[in-house]
């Protein structure tokens, strides 16, 4: 049994914040310039390069890509071997107060009813699972809420089938426009139960961008997706061309014989996420 102390994990997720807030994911840039290179709509080339610009100046000057630093989403997977002598959620949302703090990002955080704020972006939304070893990865997702607005959940009936799943998709970034601030990733949770679903769809934006599903007809649905939402119009911040999503990643998991649940978690072109392995 290996002994961890809360401490570690406190100051992982602070650095965490520190890191992710400020600078877009591995990728995410390569996939911003190759998408200016091929647009040919000016308004659109344009916003893309001012994207990019922003984005150098936040990594920079260390300055948040964007002024919504996000709800903190903590993915952790712990290993069964390991032992902390604290409290492992209570950790993550010390790290998170202090990380927000300390790196001046905004506080978003409130009671859903009284709209107080809880002035600390706490509490973070932990998302555990059990893995063999002595082990612990910890993935910060900092998920604004343009985007995270535009999630959608669709039940459908068996007889849907793929193709039905696929039109899902697309309704979801075709009805969301201009909202999440395109160029989107687009996070797919097919199977398990309502619930489920959603969790797999953000899971999946925690894919390194240029990494297809493993399973090839996935993979496949994928590119399709991703050639029908790009075909749609919408383009980079609403102004048309053909670069409404860098990527769609699909995850999926064994559902009931009377259900075939889709959740759709869309991400803004400022995707940010870090990761600690303790």
């Amino acid at each position: 049994m290996r002994e961890i102390d809360t401490e570690v994990i406190v100051k992982s997720v602070k650095d965490m914040i520190g890191e992710a807030c400020f600078t877009l994911a591995d990728g995410v840039m390569d996939a911003l310039k190759a998408a200016e290179k091929g647009e040919a709509v000016s308004a659109s080339s344009f916003a893309l390069g001012a994207i990019i610009e922003n984005a150098r100046i936040a990594a920079e000057n260390h300055i948040p890509v964007c002024q919504d630093t996000g709800m903190a989403v903590i993915f952790a997977k712990i290993g069964v071997d390991v032992h902390f002598n604290g409290d492992f959620n209570e950790a993550v949302n010390e790290g998170v107060r202090q990380g927000y703090k300390e790196n001046n990002c905004r506080s978003s955080v409130l009671d859903p009813l009284t709209r107080r704020n809880t002035s600390d972006n706490t509490p973070a939304i932990i998302h555990v699972t059990l893995c063999p070893g002595d082990k612990v990865e910890l993935t910060f997702l900092p998920k604004g809420f343009g985007s995270e607005n535009m999630s959608k959940l669709y039940m459908l009936t068996p007889a849907a089938g793929k193709e039905g799943v696929m039109d899902k998709i697309v309704e979801a970034v075709t009805s969301a426009g201009a909202n999440p601030c395109p160029p989107i990733i687009v996070g797919v949770g097919i199977g398990g139960t309502a619930d489920y679903a959603m969790q797999l769809a953000k899971e999946a934006l925690l894919r390194e961008c240029g990494t297809p599903s493993q399973r090839q007809d996935v993979a496949e649905m994928e590119q399709a997706v991703l050639k029908r939402i790009n075909e749609s119009g919408i383009g980079v911040q609403g102004f048309g061309g053909v670069n409404t999503a860098l990527e769609v990643r699909i995850e999926t998991y064994p559902t009931h014989i009377a259900a075939l649940p889709v959740g759709v978690a869309i991400q803004c072109n400022a995707h940010r996420k870090a990761r600690r392995i303790i």
